[in-house]
């Protein structure tokens, strides 16, 4: 995609605090970083969400987040991690190209996703295991 902003850093019309780089899969630091050592790491061809990426495509950006994440924590001296990935703009989005971030977690950094957790009405959580089954027919794994 011409105008995506993670394409043009791809093709090295932006520049970027370049980590780990194949030919498939580029990792950077996070201009605007949740804390300091936030890392991105995405695929250089253009996909919009997780669910637009070929699987064998998603597990190469993968194979990069370990040692990525070993690294950082090294370096910051993090007490842990997130690893994060949003899809379109009502889950957060900002950037449509699909991309993790690895962000580096300090017990005092103070920052929180401010994560709500619900519960299911008797009956929805076993109706909706069966429709997504049923959806994934008899889809396995490449």
């Amino acid at each position: 995609m011409r105008d995506c902003v993670f394409c043009k850093i791809a093709r090295g019309e932006i520049p970027a605090s370049k980590l780990l780089e194949n030919n498939e899969v580029l990792s950077f630091l996070d201009i605007n970083p949740v804390n300091p050592g936030h890392i991105l790491v995405m695929p250089k061809k253009h996909y919009e969400t997780v669910m637009d990426i070929p699987e064998k495509e998603l597990g190469r950006v993968m194979e990069m987040v370990p040692a990525l994440s070993r690294a950082v924590v090294k370096v910051t001296r993090a007490e842990g991690l997130n690893l994060f990935q949003t899809n379109r703009a009502c889950a957060g989005q900002t950037i449509p190209h699909v991309h993790f971030h690895i962000i580096p977690r300090h017990s005092t950094d103070g920052f929180s996703f401010g994560w709500r957790q619900g519960n299911y009405p008797e009956g929805e959580m076993e109706r909706l295991r069966k429709d997504i089954i049923k959806t994934l027919g008899d889809y396995r794994l490449r």
